[in-house]
């Protein structure tokens, strides 16, 4: 099932996104046309405590114009820039945390139907407290939940993200099968 691309053309290149516009030909000789987003991929990361709570970001979502409970994450700052590297930078950005030990849970693809981001989810354990160093353009609050209780209002759809519902679930799930 691969699509072969007859002809591409760029529709926009700003700073986070690249829109494309590309002709198709399908294996049953059907021509279509795909619009899509390139991103240059990303990080995110469950900070767990001591304790058993988890470090989270609010922040505001313009798109959907909504303040979101996430998880902390960011976008690569070069396409050669390795992920735990990001997720360490990104940690300690938007949080003031570090972490002593990172476990990688595998990546997801947020919205293959129209773009090609990526994200790469860790596991963050051995805490330790520090100061945020935001980006100019942010402005983010750090909430702290119990896991269990960050487990439930991802079921009961109070967190809405699904990198976060993701995340929090693959470090639920590897965090109980440690015990």
């Amino acid at each position: 099932m691969v699509e072969k691309s007859i002809n591409s053309e760029e529709i926009f290149k700003g700073v986070l996104l690249h829109v494309k516009r590309d002709e198709v030909l399908l294996e049953n000789g059907v021509k279509s046309v795909r619009e899509y987003v390139l991103h240059p991929g990303a990080v995110a990361v469950v900070p767990v405590t001591e304790d058993n709570r988890i470090v989270f970001v609010k922040q505001y979502r313009y798109p959907i114009k909504q303040v979101l409970l996430e998880i902390p994450a960011g976008k690569f700052d070069s396409p050669e820039e390795n992920p735990l590297d990001c997720a360490k930078r990104e940690l300690k950005e938007e949080t003031g945390f570090t972490a002593s030990n990172y476990t990688y849970m595998g990546y997801i693809y947020t919205t293959p139907g129209f773009s090609n981001e990526i994200i790469h989810l860790y596991l963050a354990t051995g805490l330790t407290k520090g100061n945020m160093k935001t980006d100019e353009d942010e402005i983010i609050e750090i909430e702290i939940k119990d896991f269990e209780e960050a487990v439930q209002k991802c079921i009961t759809g109070e967190i809405t993200d699904a990198k976060t519902i993701i995340g929090v679930m693959k470090a639920y799930h590897m965090l109980r099968s440690e015990k």
